[in-house]
């Protein structure tokens, strides 16, 4: 019985070491904006290479419309395993019902002043973090997606690649959804709010090597059409990018697998900073 019991445990402590070890910090933290005149709250991974006082690279990843700044924890609950692995920092913002802009509608919305001028000095004040394009990318989901590739083609200077899975990259076909007409006004009175706000025409604004670009999309998705689009525009102005369709929906099962390759080609974008 006893050599039984030695057994046992014997096996426990094997199988126990056999667990990856996660080192890496959760932070759970609130970053006053004060263009908002509100206290906004975000998640922040820390790997442990980081805490020994190496600089890392840093992803920031945009929830959906109706989400928080959980979502993505949510449908990834590896990511802080992810985070260590791969050797960066990860950033989850609240962004609200927000589509990551300043609304030309509602003074009280301002989430890309936010963004820009608010939480990336925060993270880069507070964290061991590479203060650079270099090492700095954003990506999101559906209205995340849209937020993602909106920021990094207007701000060029503070991100090096960005990502969209699912993402709403152009808004125009859908004038009565997800509150849009809330934060542009409506389409037939605004026409060229919804004009300057859908990524799509942001394009020219980009010159081709200025981003490292990823877009996914299921092919069940209602997005689909215009992920389609947004790639033959890319194609068009002969702007590199990688673009996958994939079989799946516009849920969190199709993007549990889409971080994945997201953050592997992220991961490829840094290493090549280090070369």
């Amino acid at each position: 019985m006893k050599t039984l019991l030695k057994l046992q445990i014997l096996c426990l402590f094997s199988a126990l070491a056999t667990l990856p070890a996660v080192a890496a910090r959760t932070d759970t933290v609130t970053v006053r904006s004060v263009s908002m005149e509100r206290e906004i709250p975000a998640i922040v991974i820390v790997p442990e290479r980081a805490d020994a006082g190496t600089p890392v690279p840093v992803v920031y990843m945009l929830h959906g419309f109706g989400g928080d700044y959980t979502t993505w924890p949510g449908i990834k609950p590896a990511l802080p395993e992810i985070a260590d692995r791969e050797g960066f920092a990860i950033v989850c913002p609240d962004g609200g019902r927000s589509w990551y802009i300043d609304s030309p509608q509602d003074a009280g919305s301002r989430y890309e002043t936010f963004f820009v001028e608010e939480l990336i000095p925060f993270v880069d004040g507070n964290y061991p973090v590479v203060a650079a394009r270099e090492g700095r990318a954003v990506m999101g989901l559906s209205m995340g997606g849209y937020g993602a590739m909106t920021l990094a083609i207007r701000h060029k200077e503070l991100f090096g690649a960005v990502g969209s899975t699912s993402g709403g990259l152009d808004i125009r076909p859908f004038p009565h959804n997800w509150e849009l007409d809330r934060l542009l006004g409506g389409q037939d009175e605004n026409p060229g709010a919804w004009e300057a706000f859908t990524p799509i025409n942001l394009i020219p604004r980009l010159e081709n090597g200025d981003l490292r670009i990823l877009i996914d999309c299921g092919y069940g998705d209602f997005f689909l059409d215009v992920n389609r689009a947004f790639h033959e525009r890319l194609l068009q102005r002969g702007i590199d990018h990688d673009f996958y369709l994939r079989p799946g929906c516009h849920n969190a099962d199709y993007w549990a697998d889409s971080v994945d390759y997201q953050l592997l080609f992220f991961r490829k974008f840094f290493d090549r900073r280090a070369e």
